[in-house]
């Protein structure tokens, strides 16, 4: 657990360094800078796709996983609960930025092996190199959306945290498939380039909706695994 305590410490300190730099940002430079975080979301929304794409067991299972997560977002109305609740705190950006942050912080291998290793053999390499991308990250959102990105963390934090717990208590029995990963990892990456779109403004994908798409890959390999 000590390995997702730091990675959820490194992204506190790099929200904190990338809003003290924003605090000293002029407003057209602050707008610079978001399309900038426009730019990379929608560049590694792009890669994290193609390349687990290429590598999918089963291509036209993101396409059930959008179609699916979506149909589930929209009849609970998640990106309206959360604008409008945005809306009331005038923070409608921040939520696109930690959306963005989020899914970053959250999809890659790294931040889903990481915990099962920390649990299962005690080794935190991953999540420390996890870290040390995060801290990154987390510097250049919150120079773009502010202290807000903070809460990033607290998401990383119960992600892991949850990933940890399951394979501590199945213990070295706990085993993630990597065709799973590279699964989740498909269609985190294309609500990664749904959220580019958003940021630069070309489009409102709302990207909330979709997020009950990450779980379809994970049903689909639990049920696989139970009936073969």
């Amino acid at each position: 657990m000590f390995g997702t305590i730091v990675n959820t410490a490194m992204i506190i300190a790099g929200a904190t360094v990338g809003s003290l730099v924003r605090s000293r940002l002029s407003e057209r430079l602050r707008e610079g800078v978001m399309m900038g975080m426009g730019l990379i979301t929608l560049v590694l929304g792009v890669n994290m796709s193609i390349t687990n794409l290429s590598k999918s067991e089963y291509p036209v299972l993101f396409i059930v996983s959008i179609a699916a997560g979506v149909v589930v977002g929209m009849w609970i109305d998640i990106d309206g609960r959360i604008k409008r609740a945005a809306e009331r705190r005038n923070a409608t950006r921040l939520v696109q930025g930690l959306t963005s942050s989020c899914l970053l912080y959250c999809v890659g291998t790294l931040s889903i092996v990481g915990p099962v290793m920390s649990a299962t053999t005690g080794d935190n390499t991953m999540l420390y190199t996890n870290a040390t991308l995060d801290f990154f990250s987390s510097i250049i959102f919150a120079a773009s959306f502010g202290w807000g990105i903070m809460w990033g963390a607290a998401v990383l934090f119960c992600w892991q945290g949850a990933i940890w717990l399951m394979a501590k208590l199945a213990g070295t029995a706990f085993a993630i498939p990597e065709a799973m990963l590279g699964e989740v990892a498909l269609v985190g990456g294309v609500l990664l380039l749904s959220s580019g779109l958003d940021i630069l403004k070309i489009k409102d994908c709302h990207t909330v909706n979709f997020l009950p798409a990450l779980a379809v890959p994970v049903l689909f390999y639990i049920v696989k695994n139970l009936i073969w």
